[in-house]
């Protein structure tokens, strides 16, 4: 079985070129992204790998079932950037569900801590021999309302995190677990009393623009928002209307709506043309990190072993244990 991994970066051959030869397939790496100029590289594969920024078009789809490939395998949890619809009885899409939770919410909880006391800008101060502290004041979380948006496998991950600093945890999902303690609250509820708000849901056509100027008036003043999650949970002209009110005492968003072409790659020598990010990077209260949350060792293992068994469930035509449908 033949698959070409599109978007590949050096980490990602350090566990897909063993695991390859350990389950006996041919791998291709190509750097670019998987879009319509580059899709006839898949010509003579079985299955392509693509990742989070990597966008299936309907067109893409049917020009490769026309190749011949069989399946779209994710090496991620999302799936919000393939036409599923589209590829019904034609490509097979498996994805990772579940990786490395808690990688991602101990990066939550990072970026909550660093924008709260500012260890960021602490940090390039001192390199300067700096030594103010004026300008770098945060706050307590304990004691803190904060509510979980979301509360799959992350969010409880994140909740876990969270009960070590003795915060009331409100938590919002359309399918609650009622095995969880915490208290559920309708969405709006869970804006009106958080102190911080931490994002921890997929992206649908329910979820998009879940956080948007209505949303947002509902919140207390000071609030924290942490999103880890999909960039286009947050409207970001929105998001920049509510800090120049400044109704955010913090915001750290490690993904964003219009991300892709930018995250994941070297533009320090561009002229950056998305006017809304180059906004938010100006002010002093918004961290911004490259969609990094999931980026550890074990998620990354966890990431190509269970690719590799999607790929070998799709060579054998199943049954599917990770299949989008």
């Amino acid at each position: 079985m033949k698959i070409v991994f599109f978007g590949t970066k050096p980490y990602d051959r350090v566990w897909f070129e063993p695991l390859s030869k350990e389950y006996g397939m041919e791998v291709e790496f190509v750097e670019s992204k998987c879009a319509e100029k580059s899709i006839i590289l898949a010509k003579g594969a079985d299955a392509i790998c693509v990742f989070v920024n990597d966008k299936i078009t309907a067109s893409m789809i049917d020009k490769l079932y026309e190749m011949g490939v069989k399946g779209i395998l994710l090496r991620c949890a999302g799936f919000n950037n393939v036409d599923v619809k589209a590829a019904k009885d034609k490509l097979v899409i498996l994805r990772v569900p579940s990786y490395s939770p808690e990688a991602v919410a101990e990066y939550a909880l990072t970026m909550l801590l660093t924008v709260n006391r500012k260890t960021h800008r602490a940090y390039t101060r001192t390199r300067d021999f700096n030594m103010s502290i004026q300008g770098l004041l945060g706050t307590n979380i304990q004691g803190k309302c904060v509510g979980v948006v979301g509360t799959g496998k992350i969010g409880q991950a994140m909740i876990k995190l969270l009960k070590g600093f003795s915060v009331e945890i409100l938590a919002y999902d359309p399918y609650p677990n009622e095995k969880l303690d915490v208290t559920y609250v309708s969405l709006e509820e869970l804006m009106k009393k958080s102190d911080i708000i931490t994002l921890h849901c997929p992206l649908t056509e329910d979820t998009k623009y879940l956080i948007n100027k209505d949303t947002i008036s509902l919140m207390k003043d000071n609030v924290y928002l942490i999103n880890t999650s999909r960039g286009a949970l947050i409207e970001s002209n929105a998001l920049i209307e509510g800090l120049l009110n400044k109704k955010f005492a913090g915001v750290g968003l490690d993904v964003y709506e219009e991300e892709a072409g930018v995250f994941f790659e070297d533009r320090s020598d561009d002229i950056i043309t998305d006017e809304n990010l180059a906004r938010l990077t100006t002010f002093p209260n918004v961290l911004i990190t490259s969609h990094m949350g999931f980026f550890t060792s074990e998620a990354l293992e966890a990431i190509a072993r269970c690719t590799m068994e999607n790929a070998a469930e799709l060579e054998k035509n199943g049954p599917y244990t990770n299949e989008v449908k």
